[in-house]
């Protein structure tokens, strides 16, 4: 897949996902001072420990200390487990602040360098010292991988999942071991797992309900996440479903698109839209093409938008109990309303 289709992939959730590796150097002058990082007690008596993944496996010697948080989302996971990343990939968001406030109290005051959403600086990274780049949500292709290893062991997705179709649980677990925390992560992941069948359980409508996520049209067509996508899986652990024709359509990709001659192929019991601004919200309420399916005729669908856009676009261990809260009882509300 080339970086210029995962590019376009990525503007239809919210991210941007071209990469764009410079040399990589040396640099005495450590960026990272203005963050630190902090591991739990206990860890260092799991090293050395091996991660496989998409491009072979990562060996961790020891302890980390300076971790590089480089996927698009990866803070959540790691400030999961009491570590603070020296440095943090920019998404989305406010430009000055990378943590997002279900992982306020984790970071605490924290302050780590903020690197850029576009391009990853090799050079810059270097001269952060890490000894670990957590990578599951960056969608490295493998020449970035390669030089990227040549200054600390990294971590990206594993080779069942397509990039950026970790699920939470998975990339949860992967950090947590390459921390030193596995225990800990298995522990995390259950709790939340709990409060997911709590939920299911009070929500018997949504079972075998139809959903499609989409958003703003992108040069003439609209997108829609396959149920590879960590965004679209937080609506099928209650049961829902993603219409086949539009997994048929993303084949191997985490999205699709149709034409506005095919956008009926976006109706669902229950049709999301994913708003980022008031600008994205304005240009969908504003096409006619929009106007004319049925979910958005009869009243099934829901703007995503504020906290809740945010929260799904993480899909984290720490940002999901935010979401099970907010979001499941507007999408309970419209299900129940279109059966009445």
């Amino acid at each position: 897949m080339s970086i210029m289709r995962r590019t376009r992939g990525a503007v239809l959730a919210g991210l941007s996902l071209s990469l764009a590796l410079t040399g990589c150097g040396s640099d005495d002058d450590d960026s990272g001072d203005s963050a630190g990082s902090s591991t739990s007690s206990g860890g260092s008596s799991a090293f050395p420990v091996t991660i496989e993944h998409a491009y072979g496996e990562t060996g961790i010697p020891e302890e980390p200390q300076r971790v590089v948080s480089l996927g698009y989302t990866e803070q959540d996971a790691i400030l999961a487990f009491d570590v603070v990343p020296v440095a943090v990939r920019y998404a989305f968001g406010p430009e000055d602040d990378v943590f997002f406030p279900w992982a306020d109290e984790a970071a605490g005051v924290a302050e780590p360098e903020i690197l850029d959403r576009t391009e990853v600086d090799a050079e810059q990274i270097a001269a952060l010292e890490p000894d670990l780049i957590m990578a599951v949500t960056a969608g490295l292709t493998q020449a970035e991988y390669d030089t990227l290893s040549g200054i600390a062991p990294v971590v990206v997705q594993p080779e069942e999942f397509p990039a950026f179709g970790t699920p939470w649980q998975d990339q949860t677990l992967i950090t947590g071991r390459a921390l030193g925390q596995e225990e800990r992560a298995e522990e995390m992941v259950a709790e939340v797992e709990a409060q997911f069948e709590e939920v299911r359980a009070a929500h018997p409508e949504l079972e075998g309900r139809t959903v499609t996520l989409s958003g703003v049209a992108y040069e003439g067509e609209y997108p829609f996440h396959a149920s590879s996508d960590t965004r679209t899986q937080f609506f099928l652990d209650f049961g829902m479903v993603v219409a086949p024709e539009l997994d048929e359509i993303a084949g191997d990709e985490f999205y699709g698109t149709v034409s506005q001659e095919q956008a009926g192929l976006l109706d669902a019991d229950v049709l999301l839209w994913q708003s980022g601004s008031a600008e994205e919200r304005a240009q969908i309420e504003g096409d006619p093409v929009l106007d004319s399916i049925p979910a958005v005729a009869e009243g099934r669908s829901l703007f995503v938008e504020g906290s809740d856009y945010d929260a799904l676009q993480f899909s984290s261990v720490l940002s999901l109990p935010y979401l099970l809260d907010s979001l499941v009882p507007q999408i309970s509300e419209v299900v129940q309303g279109a059966a009445a």
